[in-house]
């Protein structure tokens, strides 16, 4: 068979491509297409990601950020400070450095609220642009929530709510639905602008979002769906949430807290409760005094909105500029397919071999009459893509690290129930049927029964064809696994035969009994 590298293998998907040569062969990276960096100067941090491609998954290769402050005093100045544009002068001029030491096919460099509202915003502009070397986007209230919609699009399974993207200078808001997005709206409701025009007062910022609020339309549109919190501010929130619930599973993007559990902690967290901020050090210094009004914000809106769910991205306006760049075949693309397909690609002993383990598992399962039950078939063909991503740790690591790998990978369009049957399936699948750990044990928590059982019984599929296979192309076609009547059957060529081990019989056995079923092994 055809030793075909990783380039070889998918080169046919990407073709006509530009690929820099330099990349090619660049360890753990798909070096098919130029990278493209954004550089987004907010009114609280300035930002520099860089992406390995424009795609529908995009991966990060590198983000950094400086706590530059911008719009820290804008709302009572009207101005930028100086020691602010400073700090956001020298950053912008590191962030060229790199984008030079890496080879960026392309920079894209938006401005927000700081420098929108501020009177010597366009004198700051002209600097910015001389330091980044590029030209600076400086985009509007309405277009901020636009891209932070489509941001949200990009990194959901049909999203249907509101967004609420809430940065140090503003919140957008706007509608989302049918992978398209309403009107927006902007309102000077950041936390940096709250402070500032609260003059560090709670009870007077409470009365500034009042006012601001009631002039949406916006809210009326998020009762009963759900609301998409984007933000730093309101990760940090989610972050201390988390901690505070001893969640198993440290993912931000996803991470969902029904609106009466939202309404008590950001309650504590207004008040400041000792308590509530116990797991302060996960939150950036910077960060922490913008809390409470984060936290008052989100609280008015849960109020007025009244929303099914809170719901965390950690995307938004950056990911929304990726995403109206891709072509509408690409954008209806399913992200999590093609991020699994990725990992494949680059870490699987033969990228080939997923199809035939698809193709061999589904036979299983139909035949068994469990097709159309939970989980998904997305959800089963990505688990398929992803079962050969730990073969290079040690055998008795491979269970704990491949969970780990998968429970916190950078996937999109996929909720915390699916990437807990994900990371529990692989980890039974190298681990063993049986095998435990304390990360595991918190990740089955987050799992009902009959879908802990399905992972279980998908492992126990893969510990039987890689037996079979060794992880390779051509195999597992040639070699049927059908449920008929109470019997599972194996059935082998002639010239294959020898492949049906003693151990080949016991897994077959386990895998029999999770199907209720006696095993058979026959020839073909």
């Amino acid at each position: 068979m055809e030793n075909l590298s990783p380039i070889q293998v998918l080169a046919p998907l990407r073709a006509g491509e530009a690929v820099k040569p330099e990349l090619r062969h660049a360890p753990g990276r798909l070096a098919l297409a130029d990278t493209i960096a954004i550089v987004d100067i907010g009114s609280n941090s300035v930002r520099l990601v860089v992406y390995e491609m424009l795609a529908r998954a995009p991966s990060q290769v590198f983000n950094e950020k400086e706590m530059a402050g911008l719009g820290r005093q804008v709302a009572t100045t009207g101005r930028l400070a100086g020691d602010a544009i400073e700090k956001a002068i020298q950053a912008l001029v590191r962030f060229r450095i790199l984008c030079e030491a890496m080879h960026v096919g392309e920079l894209r460099v938006i401005a927000t609220a700081a420098a929108r509202y501020a009177e010597n915003g366009p004198d700051f502009i002209a600097r910015a642009e001389e330091a980044i070397g590029q030209p600076i986007e400086l985009i509007s209230g309405g277009r901020e929530a636009i891209l932070s919609g489509l941001g949200v699009i990009s990194g959901f399974d049909s999203p249907n709510g509101v967004v609420g993207d809430l940065g140090g200078g503003s919140l957008e808001l706007i509608s989302v639905k049918n992978g398209a997005v309403g009107k927006g709206a902007s309102v000077p409701l950041g936390g940096l602008a709250l402070l500032d025009r609260s003059k560090g007062s709670i009870r007077a910022a409470e009365k500034i979002v009042k006012d601001e609020l009631d002039k949406l339309p916006q809210l009326a549109a998020m009762k009963g769906r759900d609301f998409f919190a984007v933000g730093g501010t309101w990760r940090a929130l989610a972050t201390l949430h988390q901690r505070r619930a001893s969640y198993p599973l440290n993912v931000m993007h996803g991470y969902t807290i029904p609106p009466k559990d939202a309404v008590d902690f950001v309650k504590l967290v207004e008040r400041a409760d000792a308590s509530v901020l116990d797991a302060i050090d996960s939150v950036s210094s910077a960060r922490r005094p913008l809390l409470a009004y984060g936290a008052l914000v989100l609280d008015e809106l849960i109020k007025r909105g009244k929303p099914r769910n809170i719901i965390i991205s950690a995307q938004g306006v950056r990911e929304g500029l990726l995403h109206e760049q891709l072509s509408p075949e690409e954008q209806t693309a399913d992200p999590l397919l093609q991020a699994a397909r990725d990992y494949n690609l680059l870490r699987a002993r033969d990228p080939r071999h997923a199809a035939d383990l698809i193709a061999w598992t589904g036979g299983i399962l139909e035949t068994a009459g469990l097709a159309q039950d939970e989980p998904s078939g997305r959800l089963i063909e990505t688990v398929c893509l992803l079962s050969d991503i730990g073969w290079r740790a040690h055998p008795d690591y491979r269970g704990e690290q491949s969970m780990n790998v998968i429970a916190h990978a950078y996937f999109t369009g996929i909720d915390h129930l699916g990437r807990a049957f994900l990371a529990m399936t692989i980890f039974h699948r190298y681990a063993g049927l049986k095998a435990s750990s304390p990360a595991a044990e918190g990740l089955k928590t987050l799992l009902p029964p009959a879908l802990l059982a399905r992972a279980v019984l998908i492992a126990a599929i893969f510990r039987v064809a890689y037996l079979l296979s060794a992880g390779m192309a051509g195999i597992l076609p040639r070699i049927p696994a059908t449920c008929v009547d109470n019997r599972l059957l194996l059935r082998f060529p002639e010239d294959l035969a020898s492949l049906a081990s003693e151990r080949v019989e016991g897994r077959l056995k386990q895998l029999a009994k999770l199907l209720g079923r006696d095993f058979e092994i026959g020839r073909l």
